[in-house]
């Protein structure tokens, strides 16, 4: 991507009137942008046909639209689809860098799971992201390219922000973003169609107040012992702290909570582990979901039977929690956030 041109995806109304404004454009050239971009969602300035040759032109010198196409895709068995997506904003003297995406369609559901970051800095020991480190913040722009760019965009349904990286370590973007994909002006979404996930930190306040989008929390042990273990985000804001933070907004109306649980063997699955679970969650509306593990390289971890998650289940749910089993997608195509990258990336 040229790194002169300015990206005009990720741009708010207010930004790009103020940009044909410096031009010497009519404001409406603002308007009629935001509705290519967002509505009509073209690729290049030259589709934006309503909007004068000489201006085209103009635009053209100082902007470009930022939609960059996959370069690498993986179909598994059962459909899915995982796409390595450019990062628009990077400059020429940085090394390369992806971001994974993953397509998963699910009979009148397609959701679609996004990065919010290239690597990340929290660490989780079950997660080959964490192994990378941390690369750099996504823009607004190169999450929603994630979304612009997918060949399979017209059918999606549902939007997970569950890929690489901690979307609250990366807040400014990511509520930028849903602002778009939820503003009347933008793709005019409903928030009840995005989930925000974290692992708990300070600036999840900030999302809760700023956004209307539904809340996944990382749990994955409800121990701080246990959790610090498996987490290092546990040193920082614990989940007993997310967790009473939580408590002070409103989940029993068209907001939903969730917490996310993957289960490993001898580590996070024992009757004392959901009883804490439930203790720590009690008087909360909110669901539980079980999740598999996708082993990754060297981990010293593992996985239970599906009798054992069934099991795990069926304790949460008869005692007051509603507790589900997210279905395993994509186990034959690096399925698990940063192994494509890595792959890639010959790690």
């Amino acid at each position: 991507m040229n790194e002169e041109k300015k990206v005009l995806i990720g741009m708010t109304p207010e930004e790009l009137s103020k940009e044909v404004e410096l031009l010497g454009m009519p404001r409406f050239t603002a308007k009629q942008l935001t509705k290519w971009l967002y509505e009509k969602r073209v690729a290049n300035i030259d589709e934006m046909t309503d909007i004068s040759k000489a201006n085209r032109e103009k635009l053209a010198e100082k902007f470009c639209v930022g939609t960059m196409n996959h370069v690498l895709r993986q179909e598994s068995v059962d459909g899915t689809i995982k796409y390595l997506f450019p990062v628009i904003t990077q400059k020429p003297e940085q090394s390369l860098k992806r971001v994974e995406t993953v397509f998963i369609p699910d009979k009148e559901r397609a959701t679609l799971c996004v990065s919010s970051q290239v690597g990340c800095r929290m660490g989780c020991h079950f997660c080959q992201t964490g192994r990378q480190g941390f690369e750099g913040n996504l823009t607004a722009g190169d999450i929603l390219n994630q979304i612009l760019a997918l060949p399979e965009r017209e059918r999606l349904t549902n939007i997970v922000f569950m890929g690489q990286g901690e979307p609250m370590d990366n807040i400014d973007a990511v509520l930028r973003a849903t602002e778009i994909l939820t503003a009347p002006w933008g793709f005019a979404w409903s928030p009840k169609r995005i989930t925000v996930s974290s692992v708990g930190m300070p600036n999840l306040r900030r999302f809760l107040d700023e956004s209307l989008c539904h809340v996944a929390i990382s749990m994955h042990a409800p121990l701080p012992e246990v959790r610090r273990k498996l987490m290092p985000a546990e040193n920082g804001m614990g989940i007993e702290k997310v967790v009473e933070m939580l408590r002070e907004y409103d989940f029993t109306h068209q907001r939903r909570l969730s917490f996310e649980y993957i289960v490993f063997k001898g580590v996070n699955d024992s009757r004392r582990d959901m009883d804490k679970v439930l203790e720590l969650l009690k008087g909360i509306e909110c669901r539980v979901n079980l999740i598999r593990f996708h082993k990754i390289p060297d981990a010293d971890l593992e996985g239970v039977d599906q009798q054992h998650m069934e099991m795990l289940r069926d304790y949460l749910t008869a005692r007051g929690i509603t507790t589900t089993i997210r279905a395993s997608r994509g186990e034959d195509i690096f399925a698990a956030c940063g192994m494509l990258y890595s792959k890639e990336r010959g790690e």
